[in-house]
């Protein structure tokens, strides 16, 4: 484990015209691809397992694994779907990887689809991000006019064509089965599962659904070699990821480095949180590990390496490494009513527990941040968390409950606050808990 940055991903973000593909060429874009069309496909699965690459969307699934679940006696064709629809509040690290270096991204999907025998291979990305979208279509029509992609690729005998497909803007879109059936033309929900889409995926043909930073990454662990990427991170959570540190930071942005890093040694890098208007030092008051729907963490988390099991054993989760970070001037209950907001808008309404229970969820929350209701809420909130947590179809419900648990779990006292005062005690009209504090 080192405390230095490690840029991989990010090492030509700074390149003149780093998106294009002399650019990418002249650090030895596409060598990769060479290599590994000189390998068998099953060698290149061998490699990502050896490797350890885990998955960089949450979940942090083996990827090598879940490339070796394709059944190759399915005479179906076999398909690679990248999500990088990237929804998430907090969440920003595929959107600037595939704005400064999307040929990353190509390369890592043409060896991905060779590695799974897939002939066809598709890019989901969010509609709202029309510029992602322009500079992935250019970067993928420079890699077939160079040969890259098309017919007999490389002179090898391998054919692959790329799809750049914009999402409609439904954060549920970024659920894996949810993404298949809006690529499929179909409003997207959750598929019952099984099957799994290994089995019955896109067009009911084995698929493949791998995060856009997971896929970028294979290009390097193909040319450096397994054994490079696994010397990287902790034992059991190999290799870099990038980092996005937002909120009350000085120098907000992503931060490429080894997992199992701390927040301590990441704020470090950016120049800790940031003072108030008038030089005032601030405090670090709570953050998320992983995104809004992961639960938070304290000051007293600063040390916890950022690797996949030690937030886990800490009561979090590693997610998409998207580290919001707040400072004491922040109410905890308004900042959780705020994403409870979020996962109630975009529940797709498939499933009584997260359509119904996000809207109670609100109202709880609603009436406490405003002062009215009683302890007894605090209660309340917690039966509903447990009605929804795990019963959901699928993972949006139980990601809306993490924050509120784990929120009455460190500031149950804030949350009695805005009943004592009869509304948020951070307002400076009702309150003068943090008057030492510039509004």
């Amino acid at each position: 484990m080192t405390d230095t940055l490690t840029p991989v991903l990010t090492a030509n973000w700074a390149d003149d015209r780093s998106w294009t593909l002399p650019s990418y060429a002249a650090r030895g874009g596409y060598a990769a691809l060479d290599k590994a069309l000189g390998m068998a496909p099953d060698e290149v699965i061998t490699a990502v397992k050896d490797a350890g690459l885990r998955g960089r969307g949450g979940a942090g699934f083996p990827t090598g694994m879940k490339w070796s679940f394709i059944p190759q006696d399915n005479p179906n064709p076999k398909y690679l779907v990248v999500n990088a629809d990237e929804s998430e509040p907090g969440t920003c690290k595929d959107i600037p990887l595939m704005m400064a270096s999307p040929h990353t991204l190509v390369e890592g999907v043409i060896i991905s689809s060779y590695a799974i025998r897939a002939k066809v291979a598709f890019i989901y990305v969010r509609g709202e991000v029309l510029h992602v979208i322009r500079r992935l279509q250019a970067a993928v029509a420079e890699a077939y006019a160079a040969g890259h992609l098309g017919q007999n690729i490389h002179g090898s005998g391998y054919d692959l064509d790329l799809v750049v497909h914009a999402g409609a803007g439904a954060y549920i879109c970024g659920e894996e089965t949810a993404l298949l059936d809006s690529l499929e033309g179909r409003r997207g929900q959750p598929r019952l599962r099984p099957p799994f889409p290994a089995v019955e995926g896109l067009y009911a043909s084995p698929t493949v659904i791998n995060n856009a930073e997971s896929i970028a990454s294979v290009p390097s662990i193909i040319a450096n070699g397994p054994g490079w990427f696994a010397g990287m991170g902790t034992e059991k959570s190999n290799g870099f990821g990038i980092f996005s540190l937002s909120g009350h930071v000085t120098r907000p942005g992503q931060y490429e480095a080894p997992l199992g890093i701390t927040l301590r040694q990441l704020l470090d890098l950016a120049g800790g949180v940031r003072e108030a208007p008038n030089g005032q030092a601030r405090e670090l008051k709570f953050w998320t590990p992983g995104g809004s729907s992961t639960p938070l963490f304290t000051a007293e988390h600063l040390d916890v390496p950022l690797d996949f099991e030690s937030v886990g054993a800490a009561g979090s989760m590693l997610g998409t490494r998207a580290l919001q970070i707040f400072d004491e001037t922040v109410c905890v209950v308004r900042a959780v009513l705020r994403w409870t907001e979020f996962y109630k808008h975009e529940s797709c309404g498939k499933c009584t527990p997260c359509r119904e229970g996000t809207w109670w969820l609100v109202q709880v929350l609603a009436r406490l941040e405003a002062g009215q209701g009683s302890a007894e809420d605090l209660d309340l909130l917690l039966d509903q968390c447990d009605n929804i947590l795990g019963r959901s179809f699928c993972a949006l419900g139980d990601g809306a409950t993490s924050p509120i648990t784990s929120s009455i779990k460190y500031f149950r006292d804030e949350y009695l606050a805005h009943l004592e005062q009869g509304g948020c005690p951070f307002d400076p009209a009702k309150s003068t808990l943090f008057e030492e504090v510039p509004a």
